[in-house]
């Protein structure tokens, strides 16, 4: 039988090992945060300086190169991607633009917990107002009026690949600031019936340049659709299914998305729908894409992917929308680009 003294020194023996791996984890984290501030030999050229929405002929995007300017909005010449990058001093989790009107949704940790919040941003980068955020950010849009600003967090779990996981889907009209909490109190009609369930979720708004119609993702019963939706009518119709992160063209024509490849897996390649036929072309990239694509211009896509080698890092992909060519590097260690 063992005596309380030993139970105590083996209650001691355990708190201190405890202990010690959360402190390794704790210094772990913090080396791994400190290298990523530490600019590499060979990264990208990256200067502070003033950047606004009303630049034409540039992208705007979120840096993800390491230094002291990581996940902050920049910018580099449409005609040179790949160039020096100026960079603001505003950071975020997920950002989008359009118009003049910016969306910065932010991510960050707490003592306790984290602290998430949307940002509406003017065309000079300044927030005209703040919004509490539910969950993790995960995606972000502007209409291309600016009028309309949508958002999606993970509400619980952290990736449409968790065996569970709950979104949260918000529309915010910048006009009248009146902000749609959750697109599941919009009316549903799926294979041209009403809907109701309790397991239905959005997420992935884009917009059409009529201030009303709008495209995203509904999950329910293990399947994802794409739909369409009216912000005046608060209805959403059921299109086709298979469609995650809907991206609208410029020419309001078609969409890109990412399609589930293998059922119950989290492998997606990229594809473009027809909205007049719903004919679906396979793009050129083969490499599994996690993300909202952007549409860079009638004929091309820009996407994330994940950088080699470093978590938590990515870079900016494109390719052509009509399932030609092959992936082009578009920008190193970037996410979120925005064409302004």
């Amino acid at each position: 039988m063992t005596s309380p003294r030993r139970r105590l020194l083996i209650l001691v023996a355990a708190v201190m090992l405890l202990a010690g791996l959360g402190t390794g984890v704790v210094l772990h984290a913090a080396a791994r945060a400190d290298r990523a501030n530490q600019p590499q030999s060979g990264d990208p050229a990256v200067r502070a300086g003033k950047l606004t929405l009303g630049q034409q002929g540039r992208l705007a995007f979120l840096n993800a190169a390491p230094g002291p300017h990581r996940t902050a909005v920049a910018s580099v010449p449409s005609t040179d991607p790949k160039g020096g990058r100026t960079a603001s001093g505003l950071k975020c989790a997920r950002f989008y633009a359009a118009a003049g009107t910016g969306i910065c949704l932010q991510s960050n940790p707490g003592v306790l917990r984290q602290s998430n919040r949307a940002l509406l941003l003017d065309a000079d980068l300044r927030a005209k107002r703040a919004f509490p955020l539910a969950g993790t950010p995960s995606r972000a849009r502007v209409s291309p009026s600016g009028r309309f600003v949508a958002w999606t967090v993970f509400v619980s779990g952290e990736s449409y690949s968790s065996a569970f996981f709950s979104t949260r889907t918000s529309i915010l009209d910048t006009r009248t600031m009146r902000l749609t909490p959750s697109l599941e109190t919009f009316s549903v009609i799926k294979d041209g019936e009403p809907y109701h369930a309790s397991d239905i979720n959005f997420w992935g708004v884009t917009f059409a340049s009529d201030d009303d119609t709008f495209y995203a993702t509904l999950n329910t019963a293990g399947k994802t659709y794409l739909i369409r939706g009216s912000i005046s009518r608060r209805t959403v119709t059921t299109l086709v299914e298979n469609v995650e992160c809907p991206s609208l063209s410029p020419d309001g024509t078609r969409v890109a998305f990412k399609k589930r490849v293998l059922s119950r897996t989290d492998l997606w390649h990229e594809y473009v729908l027809d909205l007049r036929t719903l004919h679906e072309t396979a793009l050129a990239e083969r490499h599994s894409v996690d993300d909202q694509a952007t549409w860079l211009d009638d004929h091309t896509v820009a996407y994330a992917l994940p950088t080699n080698g470093e978590v938590g890092s990515s870079d900016l992909w494109s390719v052509p929308a009509d399932g030609s060519g092959t992936p082009h590097l578009l920008i190193p260690g970037a996410s979120s680009p925005a064409p302004l």
